[in-house]
């Protein structure tokens, strides 16, 4: 192959190389100040966590209820003799165990989210350091395109995170 060839051929993969890291480099400045807060990667950990929160809440909510039913079921078998009602009170109970062997999975659950958030945790790690060795100054000089969001979509700003947003007070205050 001739030198004049392989020149062409340097400075094709070369170009092809650099509209590579060019495109990187947007991709990694979309990563670090996307346009939409709600995208914004570093809180994805905490959303992660957030969810498994409230599920465990919901969950320790619901055993304690369900707990307190079945108590108050077998307190009211002592006062009852009647064959039918007392196979009722079967039932109830049997409802009430199923709910908490449903409930139970709900660690499980929190297991494998929790996983995710290692994961999603390792990826944004990479994703910092890779803005440290670019620069921050230099990646906020990158132009990020944004999709359009319609009117609804502006208006949604989804769950958010506990302190965060307006509470109960403020929403109720928005009817008054």
């Amino acid at each position: 192959m001739s030198e004049e060839i392989e020149a062409v051929q340097l400075k094709k993969e070369l170009s092809g190389l650099f509209l590579y890291v060019q495109r990187m480099r947007q991709e990694i400045a979309a990563i670090n100040r996307p346009d939409d807060e709600e995208l914004q990667f570093e809180s994805t950990g905490e959303q992660l966590d957030a969810i498994v929160k409230a599920t465990e809440d919901a969950t320790n909510t619901i055993m304690e209820a369900t707990e307190e039913s079945m108590n108050a079921v077998n307190e009211l078998r002592s006062a009852l003799s009647d064959p039918a009602h007392m196979a009722l009170l079967d039932k109830v109970i049997n409802n009430g165990s199923t709910i908490l062997e449903a409930c139970s999975f709900q660690d499980i659950t929190g297991q494998r989210v929790t996983k995710v958030v290692k994961s999603v945790t390792y990826v944004e790690e990479r994703v910092n350091a890779l803005v440290d060795l670019w620069g921050k100054d230099e990646l906020d000089k990158v132009e990020v395109k944004g999709e359009e969001k319609t009117e609804d979509e502006k208006l949604l700003a989804g769950p958010q995170m506990e302190g965060q947003g307006l509470d109960q007070s403020a929403i109720d205050a928005l009817f008054d």
